[in-house]
């Protein structure tokens, strides 16, 4: 009876974790701004968790955390549209709504040129939620108080969010010690493809296999086409081919929520018409995370060493915390199959049953939640977060989601092992 009742247990992680790809599109329906991908702003969903098994408390978290929202990354994209703005009106080839567009761009461009990559108010906002969310789902972790690391890129934007995250953890327990770092030496932790990293590997790389089906995709994008005459009554003249200017209107667009200007392009491009187009920028994104996802190895080398470290009693950590990019935090989720992220499908149809890329959404965050019990000997427990809901790891699991340690530290050790 016990076998049966594993079994079924089993199977019914597998439909879970089916479900969770195939209502993509479904959830695309209730909420389109998923379709901005890495640029959607973190969710502030209110997740109930599985009560841990009887007898277990958590006593260690693991951490990654992608910086929060941002301002465009770099310059040239607003230098770019203020340029064929400028041309456009003095050409007279902007339409009304083109030129209601110029006049709200002008009005905050300033402003943009000044945030250029830098955090925003929203992204710091972002990781004090993520912070007390964490405080407040375990507290039998942080009540008493105790140490807690830190490490962050050398991107300020990160330490920044590093620094909301921490001070944060700190107003709801004052007796929480946080060690915050951001040097060349935990590079190899937190962004082990960075140059200036010390340690820095090469690993291999490789493309996903649906790339060698991918013409077998017959969804078409045809937006920039389409949002171009809403703005220009010519493009003439104007610098840039028409496919560009359209990539930088949408870059623009799916930007300004980080930044409390989605205001500013009314008429130009609707949510709904990203998400039709989603399907297709989602193939591009799973060839983004999956290429390089050996390069994260000493991430989860390192997240299966600090633990080790607590449970041997070689540091009495309370939670290691990392700050880092979506380059980091994307692949990281493929090199573990995070919710069947490693699947790598040969079929370009399944591929959002696998990865969506709102999952690396603006300060999208992986926690690993360890777990002990009361009795001497019990198996030490761990439990995967990907943006504070539960998810699934290829391991087995007859208490899911909870998984045993030994059982993710033999696997993971011999995924990166078996790398040459």
């Amino acid at each position: 009876m016990k076998r049966i009742c594993q079994i079924l247990l089993l199977l019914g992680i597998v439909l879970t974790s089916w479900a969770q790809g195939n209502n993509a599109l479904e959830q695309l329906k209730s909420d389109p701004r998923k379709a901005y991908g890495t640029d959607y702003p973190y969710s502030y969903d209110n997740v109930a968790l599985t009560k841990a098994p009887n007898g277990y408390k958590a006593f260690y978290i693991s951490h990654y955390g992608r910086h929060g929202s941002r301002y465009y990354w770099n310059d040239v994209l607003y230098r770019e549209i203020d340029s064929v703005l400028t041309k456009a009106h003095n050409l007279g080839q902007l339409t009304p709504v083109g030129e209601r567009f110029r006049e709200k761009y002008n009005a905050c461009k300033a402003e943009l040129a000044l945030g250029v990559s830098e955090l925003s108010d929203l992204g710091w906002e972002q990781h004090q939620y993520i912070a007390r969310t964490m405080y407040n789902s375990f507290p039998e972790i942080f009540k008493k108080g105790g140490d807690v690391y830190a490490v962050s890129s050398l991107v300020g934007r990160c330490v920044m969010s590093m620094a909301a995250f921490c001070l944060e953890l700190t107003q709801c327990n004052p007796k929480i010690e946080i060690r915050e770092e951001s040097a060349r030496k935990v590079l190899d932790g937190v962004k082990p493809d960075d140059r200036q990293n010390p340690l820095r590997k090469r690993f291999p790389r490789s493309r996903p296999r649906f790339e060698k089906n991918r013409s077998q995709f017959t969804g078409k994008d045809s937006l920039r086409e389409v949002i171009i005459p809403r703005v220009f009554t010519s493009i003439e003249g104007l610098p840039d081919n028409p496919q560009h200017i359209g990539s930088n209107l949408i870059n623009l667009y799916t930007s300004l929520p980080s930044i409390g200007h989605e205001g500013i392009m009314e008429g130009i491009i609707t949510d709904e018409e990203l998400a039709a187009r989603w399907e297709a920028e989602n193939l591009g994104g799973y060839s983004w995370v999956f290429g390089p996802r050996y390069d994260m190895i000493p991430i989860l080398q390192d997240i299966i060493k600090k633990a080790d470290d607590v449970l041997t009693g070689k540091t009495q950590r309370l939670a290691d915390l990392r700050f880092g990019h979506d380059t980091c935090l994307g692949p990281l989720t493929v090199l573990m199959g995070i919710n069947g992220a490693d699947k790598d499908p040969e079929n370009p149809y399944d591929v959002k049953d696998c990865y969506q890329t709102w999952e690396t959404c603006k300060a999208s965050n992986l926690q690993l939640i360890f777990y002990q019990g009361k009795k001497q000997g019990q198996d030490i427990l761990v439990k995967c977060l990907l943006n504070g809901q539960e998810a699934t790891l290829p391991l087995p699991a007859d208490q899911y989601p909870y998984y045993r340690w030994q059982d993710f530290k033999e696997f993971f050790t011999n995924r990166c092992n078996s790398v040459q």
